[in-house]
């Protein structure tokens, strides 16, 4: 009896372990297919001929209008510089001009302004177009790591406007023109800080934000999925931008055009995406870790950065001290 038993206990070890090896190389062979193979999308075909863009005149969304451009749509670029959004426009027309790409500016404050306001903004002007693509890009960060009592009222505002309301205001603009025609494709930038890493210390609001795009994204996708609406949360790393304050890239740290690249191919696939390649082979490498380790790193890595801050402020305030009394 004991014998039977412990043969069907290896016999049932070996199913379950044979199991897991072929999940662990079907999800080998669909990542390379996703990340190398997979064909992208037709978006003007199979979504519309006119995609809008927040956060359109810095960083990745910069970067995704001069991709979509190419693939031959017409943008509306939002932002809250005009001569920004004229520049880009114009560098864009230069560019892609034998494409007859239309690019209309809408500018709108997404931090000062409220909710009604954005969506009557965006409303206005894509009132008559074919509007299949919309990419809720814009955000803002803490310039600095610091603890959640050290985030003054204004950045705590601007952090929530910007990054959840906005983004919220200006889906709620776009969807009933999509739902009319029966297609569209929404995709809003999250973040890896709370899709990858376990916590994201000194960065606590920011982080927050992100995660209230990644389930309303989830949310509003089984919402409309079936009637001819792809909603997707898209999730970079670091990228070298303003906000990263990164100003080179390296495999580590993708240029806004590598990223744009690959997130447009995965526009209207998953609802939940990492496009770049060295993006999820490090989300691998962190998934091996226990997450008292990653947050334990995260946590010392961050306060390591404030205390360089702190410092920094601390001496320029002597110098201005010094400056004055030397002046006296």
């Amino acid at each position: 009896m004991a014998m039977e038993l412990q043969t069907i206990f290896l016999a049932a070890a070996s199913c379950l372990g044979f199991i897991s090896l072929c999940k662990q190389i079907f999800s080998f062979f669909r990542w390379v297919w996703v990340m190398f193979l997979r064909p992208p999308k037709n978006l003007k075909k199979e979504y519309g001929s006119w995609a809008v863009i927040t956060g359109s005149t810095d960083g990745i969304g910069r970067a995704l209008a001069f991709e979509l451009a190419s693939k031959g749509l017409s943008l509306v670029l939002v932002g809250r510089n005009p001569s920004k959004l004229e520049a880009t426009s114009n560098e864009i027309r230069a560019r892609f001009g034998d494409l007859k790409v239309d690019i209309k500016n809408v500018v709108v404050d997404l931090e000062k302004w409220s909710g009604q306001e954005i969506s009557k903004a965006i409303e206005g002007v894509i009132e008559e177009l074919d509007v299949g693509i919309l990419i809720n890009n814009a955000g803002v960060s803490y310039p600095n790591a610091r603890y959640f009592h050290e985030v003054d009222r204004n950045m705590m505002e601007s952090l929530i406007k910007v990054n959840t309301e906005a983004a919220t205001w200006v889906t709620r603009a776009v969807l009933p023109a999509m739902l009319k025609r029966k297609k569209g494709a929404i995709l809003n930038m999250g973040s890896g800080s709370v899709a990858v890493l376990p916590s994201f210390p000194l960065f606590a609001i920011y982080a927050s934000t992100k995660a209230y795009l990644g389930m309303f994204s989830k949310c509003i996708n089984l919402e409309y999925k079936h009637q001819g609406i792809d909603i997707q949360c898209q999730v970079p790393l670091f990228v070298a931008t303003k906000m990263t304050r990164f100003r080179k890239s390296s495999f580590l740290i993708a240029s806004p055009e590598m990223y744009a690249r690959a997130s447009v191919r995965c526009i209207g696939y998953e609802h939940w995406s990492m496009p770049l390649c060295s993006h999820s082979v490090q989300r691998l490498l962190l998934d091996a870790l226990p997450d008292a380790v990653l947050d334990w790193c995260t946590h010392h890595f961050f306060r390591r950065l404030r205390l360089k801050r702190l410092e920094k402020e601390s001496l320029r305030a002597k110098g201005r001290a010094a400056a004055a009394a030397a002046q006296t």
